[in-house]
């Protein structure tokens, strides 16, 4: 491995997540350099790595890539099923490892994976970005002063979208034991949010749905695919955490977080713009990155000591952006420090057995413990 304070960047995969959520940041990040893209077919593909970065190392084999000796870090933008095959073999290689989330199908293959990366001496992190949500570290903000909302009992997550139909790419057909569905696609996101703001919970009830067909999960429907999930967290303070997803929900602004305490609720609608504004093109320097017009500040209604209930806007914080997660990255890989990783294997793991929980409430209809 070089001694260089510049780490060599290899990312497997070249599709929207590598050119969206990860490219983007490598390039802008002053510990990492994008040294190499590996694409199994990029004259057969409508995006090429080879057109669009002509000064970097190309691969279309898995081995040649990992057996280049300047390579530092593998990014790995593939799907699910994928992950922990290809996280396994850079480890075994010497390489650093982001993962995509969701991590990995199961939290035995993420013991698997944490185990091998300290054998190897190497760090593992997961991307789990929507923690640099602008909206969701205002709410991190809300709740460490302990004050403004007073104790929280009820915390209230969304992803809402009204999508009728199936998503054309491997969303839409890698099955729920893959990896794939709503519940680990999306819901990986909100219960991470969740297991970053309580811990563990102590029990799961839930129900999968798939909204698009009218199916509810269950004996009678065993292997069904989620489109849409409610699940319950609940917490030995009396906390109940709400996770919903739908892809049937009409309308004009979805709601994202609700949050009731003893001394007031925060409302937000909306999803953090840092996707869409990618997507469009806007560069992860420009001054309105990460940023949100006033007409989507979340509300505060608060209640004073005389018992007296008012509302007022309460904007965001000022965003640090998905760069950070990369930044954070880059000091903790230069320094080779695992406690320094910002967002550990071992919290993915711990959110894999969130899921795995769920998915045996819904399956069982019960109650599921994991106290």
């Amino acid at each position: 491995m070089a001694n260089s304070k510049i780490l060599n960047v290899g990312v497997i995969g070249y599709g929207m997540s590598a050119n969206i959520f990860h490219i983007p940041f490598i390039t802008t990040t002053p510990t990492l350099k994008l040294h190499s893209i590996l694409q199994r077919n990029p004259s057969q593909s409508e995006s090429s790595a080879p057109r669009d970065h002509p000064d970097v190392k190309h691969f279309t084999s898995l081995d040649l890539f990992l057996a280049d000796g300047d390579l530092n870090v593998v990014v790995i933008t593939t799907p699910p099923q994928t992950h922990f095959s290809f996280a396994q073999q850079a480890l075994q290689a010497g390489k650093h490892v982001l993962v995509e989330k969701p991590f990995v199908p199961t939290s035995a293959e993420a013991d698997a994976l944490i185990n091998l990366s300290r054998e190897k001496g190497r760090l593992i992190c997961v991307y789990q970005n929507r923690r640099w949500d602008s909206d969701f570290l205002t709410v991190r903000k809300l709740l460490a002063d302990g004050n403004t909302l007073g104790r929280i009992v009820e915390f209230e997550t969304h992803f809402d979208r009204f999508r009728l139909e199936k998503p054309s790419n491997w969303k839409g057909s890698l099955g729920i034991n893959q990896g794939g569905s709503a519940l680990y696609d999306l819901g990986t996101h909100l219960i991470d949010q969740v297991y970053v703001l309580f811990g563990m919970p102590r029990s799961v009830f839930a129900t999968l749905a798939s909204q698009r067909d009218g199916l509810l999960s269950g004996p009678q429907h065993p292997d069904l695919e989620p489109d849409s999930v409610t699940a319950q967290l609940f917490y030995d303070s009396g906390l109940i955490a709400f996770v919903r997803i739908a892809v049937v929900s009409t309308e004009t602004r979805q709601p994202r977080f609700w949050i009731r305490g003893t001394k007031g609720s925060y409302r937000k609608d909306g999803l953090d713009p840092q996707e869409p504004q990618l997507k469009s093109g806007m560069k992860t320097n420009d001054a309105n990155f990460g940023r949100e017009s006033p007409e989507w500040n979340g509300r505060l209604t608060l209640v004073d000591e005389n018992g007296t209930i008012r509302e007022q806007d309460c904007p965001n914080v000022v965003p640090e952006t998905y760069s950070k997660i990369y930044e954070l990255l880059g000091d903790a890989l230069v320094q080779n420090r695992e406690q320094d990783v910002p967002v550990p294997a071992s919290q993915a793991r711990d959110v894999l057995r969130i899921i795995e929980a769920t998915k045996e409430s819904a399956r069982s209809r019960r109650e599921v413990d994991l106290s």
